[in-house]
């Protein structure tokens, strides 16, 4: 007779639930037809049931086209890139009260480089010189300490909810108001 395991996972057989229950007490019987000797025999009904499992199933959305990564992580990178933007403007402000020659340096490579890429930013303004390396290593200790200490993440969270209830709410008006606008025959 087949162990409890291998009748359960012959339940959750795709082709016995899309038969409609015919198939999958064939593969019941065929397990309790065939007594499980030794430990290879066991191993290979293990190796060719556990593909045949259902994944757990989860209650989130599910978000297609982020093969890279979920949308959280697109957030995130993005958020980075936000970061080191504003590290940027912290280090430039800095720099302009007590150190005049090195803003100059900072603005005039800010001028010449893109700041949408935060780390090939950072590679950039490393490789160009002993100065703006320093400079760079600021950048990154002020973009770390912002996120960790200065940001304030929970007012993100209430902010994001709010714009996006604000914006359905008035795109619904404004659409409401178009469509259902009685025009004057007179």
């Amino acid at each position: 007779m087949a162990s409890p395991r291998c009748a359960a996972v012959a339940l959750l057989h795709p082709a016995g639930v899309a038969a409609g229950g015919g198939a999958r007490r064939l593969v019941l019987l065929l397990d309790q037809e065939r007594p499980l000797w030794g430990t290879e025999v066991r191993r290979r009904r293990r190796r060719r049931f556990s593909s045949l499992e259902t994944p757990p199933r989860c209650s989130k959305m599910y978000v297609p086209g982020f093969g890279e990564g979920s949308p959280e992580k697109k957030a995130a990178r993005n958020l980075q890139h936000f970061f080191n933007y504003i590290a940027v403007r912290v280090v430039l402000t800095q720099l302009e009260s007590y150190n005049r020659e090195a803003y100059g340096e900072l603005m005039d490579f800010v001028n010449r480089n893109s700041l949408n890429d935060a780390d090939t930013f950072c590679k950039k303004l490393i490789r160009e010189s002993p100065r703006h390396k320093q400079l760079a290593m600021r950048i990154l200790e002020v973009r770390s300490a912002y996120v960790k200490h200065d940001f304030e993440w929970d007012n993100l969270k209430r902010l994001s909810f709010k714009m996006v209830d604000e914006a359905n709410t008035k795109l619904m008006r404004d659409y409401v108001l178009e469509t259902s606008h009685i025009e004057d025959d007179n």
